[in-house]
């Protein structure tokens, strides 16, 4: 760390947590803005040749079908969003086992494979756009998982920083507005992502200079140190450690002879609230009530979420009676609304943070400060739950203006909605754990993501593209 006017700041702390919000902001959500790409793609003939002549029966009038068009654009988000599942166990896995830099090296692959391949891309090879778009979707979801062990930093504000980064998460959809409107402008998709490739040297550095190899610890040592630091400072933080090791071993034996009743009683309860929930094995993290009940919530909010963004597009061109002057007015909205998503995130952040500006309950009465952060968690979890039910009603309403609410309420369901998933598992299970169950629930929820393709089929040919039955 650094010394500044002889007091310690913590700027490495700082850039880290800045830096990750920069990075937050423009690389890793971009596909949520999947709604203002769509209007771009079909500006530039991808999957038009799926469209076709129809004629209306009752006047004979001839127009353009392009339901089929609307369709393929739906499932590239559809098989994104399954491919990102699938992979996030495996890519938990090496987290856990290999560190914050190689999970972060396979994101910055993913990242440049998909921006250069969509970069390429033409009408002509409009299938590209499958896997471009599930690159951009693992690599933005592998960066936020290494960036919400930032938080672990500032234990005070740790799910305020988890939530201010999941907002941002959501916020970067604002990046394929800004190529919508530079679209409108004149200027190329292929020059926009071209450009956007040029964003993987931003991710290079900061993986090497302010991310750890490893892992950020929870709670945080006072010794603890990663990246780059002034020249010197590692010495001194080792000095520092094996002084405080040597007083450590002279305060124990002075100790011994000197036990009473009273600190063998504090040192059995130490030993049996602390280490036991840390010695858990993956296993029985797994198999316990509260996994699985998580992993319920987990693939319904989930399953809203990406249905949602899979068929907003051909929802608003029916609701605007295929108005495309009507169509951007409102993908405009949303993706503005999308953007205001870091500044309502933080809510979410001081409601599972509150506990901790208040004194913790004494050691005596049995409660550990891991099942002090998790008993904040179900107020959070379950405004979540009451505004994702409040999302899917306005969704299914077939009313344009009301779509207004709808995009509020999907933002403020998206910013809650992933960053209580990050922190409930980091608070309920083992910090070394984080990343393999993490990806696991997403892994698992793939299966029933799955459902997104009957469910559109049924939307598009049975219902006439009207999510409401009546």
């Amino acid at each position: 760390m650094f010394k500044c006017q002889g007091g310690r700041v913590k700027l490495h702390y700082c850039l880290t947590v800045f830096s990750g919000l920069l990075e937050s902001l423009f690389f890793t959500g971009i596909t949520f803005g999947w709604a203002s790409l769509v209007f771009v793609l079909k500006s530039d003939g991808y999957f038009a040749g799926y469209c076709t002549n129809a004629t209306r029966e009752e006047d004979q009038d001839v127009s353009i079908d392009c339901r089929g068009q609307d369709e393929h654009l739906s499932w590239v988000m559809s098989v994104a969003t399954i491919a990102n599942t699938i992979t996030r166990f495996p890519i938990g896995y090496v987290f856990d086992r290999c560190g914050t830099t190689v999970a972060r090296l396979i994101a910055v692959c993913f990242y440049t494979t998909g921006t250069l391949l969509i970069a390429l891309s033409r009408a002509e090879t409009s299938v590209l756009l499958y896997p471009a778009t599930a690159c951009l979707v693992i690599a933005g979801t592998t960066l936020y998982m290494t960036n919400v062990q930032v938080a672990n930093l500032f234990d005070t504000y740790r799910s305020t920083i988890m939530n201010v980064y999941n907002g941002a998460y959501d916020s970067s959809a604002a990046v394929f507005l800004i190529i919508k409107m530079l679209h409108e402008k004149g200027v190329s998709l292929h020059c926009c992502f071209v450009f956007l490739t040029s964003g993987s040297i931003f991710q290079l550095l900061r993986t090497f200079l302010l991310m750890p190899k490893g892992h950020i610890p929870y709670p945080l040592p006072d010794t603890y140190t990663y990246g780059v630091s002034c020249p010197g400072q590692r010495r001194e933080r080792r000095e520092e450690e094996e002084n405080d090791k040597e007083l450590d071993v002279k305060r124990n034996k002075d100790d011994k002879t000197a036990e009473d009743e009273t600190s063998a009683l504090h040192l059995h309860k130490k030993l049996l609230y602390e280490p036991k929930q840390e010695e858990a094995s993956f296993g029985s993290c797994v198999k316990s009530w509260l996994f699985l009940w998580h992993l319920l919530w987990v693939v319904t909010s989930l399953l809203c979420q990406f249905l949602y963004l899979s068929l907003v597009n051909p929802m608003l061109t029916r609701l605007a009676n295929n108005d495309q002057t009507l169509v951007s007015h409102y993908t405009n909205a949303f993706a503005i609304t999308q953007l205001c998503a870091v500044l309502l995130s933080p809510m979410n952040g001081f409601i599972m943070d509150r506990h901790k500006h208040k004194p913790h309950k004494p050691l005596t009465q049995g409660e550990t400060k891991r099942e002090a952060d998790l008993s904040s968690l179900p107020l959070a979890l379950s405004l979540n739950s009451m505004q994702c039910f409040l999302f899917c009603v306005c969704f299914t309403c077939p009313v344009l203006p009301l779509q207004y609410l709808t995009f509020i309420l999907q933002v403020v369901n998206s910013a809650f909605f992933f960053a209580g998933h990050q922190a409930f598992i980091s608070t309920a299970f083992p910090m070394q754990h984080f990343g393999k169950l993490s990806g696991l629930v997403m892994t698992l929820s793939s299966l029933v993501l799955l459902l997104q393709f009957p469910i559109q089929y049924v939307i598009q040919h049975q219902l006439h593209g009207d999510p409401l039955y009546h």
